[in-house]
């Protein structure tokens, strides 16, 4: 389980296709923190620590993985967002997210306000994912409140502070996210869609 806070950018190192698994290189100030087999959420994907190198490590995204999220695009000196497992008993800042990317979604405006930013998402209705107005999403890992809900598009109000301190401060128009729905609007969506 994670929260949808950011503790650090990793920075891809490299990249290893391996069969249809992809091994990733990232470095990051809390590697040396990390243990083999522990979980890493790297945009919102939770990954498995596979090895440890110096100041990096590795982790393993296998093809369902690669098709589900936006890790197949990753390219070495790109920048991800990172979250270790929240520890039990810890404060819960953001939200529950399991590190399950439901779907990706694409950005399509970035608005800078006075001092803040205003970023809007289209995702595919294929997967029956919604967004509520003031519901909870998680966007490359970061979790953030929904604003301007929409059937299939809903923006996110960005303050400085995570701009400075996610991968927000790269993202363009045109470029794909990861998207988690909120866990507890799709346990009440099936419920819903049970009862019909």
């Amino acid at each position: 389980m994670f929260t949808g806070i950011v503790e650090d950018l990793g920075c891809i190192e490299a990249l290893e296709q391996e069969q249809e698994n992809l091994n990733i290189k990232v470095s990051s100030k809390i590697t040396p923190t990390l243990k083999i087999d522990q979980s890493v959420a790297h945009n919102g994907v939770c990954l498995t620590v596979t090895k440890i190198e110096d100041n990096c490590y590795w982790v393993t995204a296998i093809k369902e993985t690669l098709d589900k999220t936006n890790i197949k695009g990753l390219k070495v000196n790109q920048i991800v967002n990172l979250e270790r497992a929240m520890k039990l008993g810890d404060r819960l800042d953001g939200h529950i997210v399991q590190g399950h990317v439901d779907q990706t979604g694409t950005c399509i405006n970035i608005r800078e306000e006075e001092g803040s930013w205003r970023f809007t998402f289209e995702y595919s209705p294929a997967y029956n994912n919604m967004t509520i107005e003031k519901g909870s999403i998680t966007i490359n890992g970061v979790s953030l409140t929904v604003v301007d809900s929409k059937d299939y598009s809903f923006s996110v109000a960005i303050i400085p502070y995570t701009f400075e301190h996610t991968n927000f401060k790269t993202l363009n128009t045109g470029d794909a996210v990861n998207l988690e729905f909120d866990v507890l609007g799709k346990y009440v969506q099936k419920m819903h869609q049970m009862q019909k």
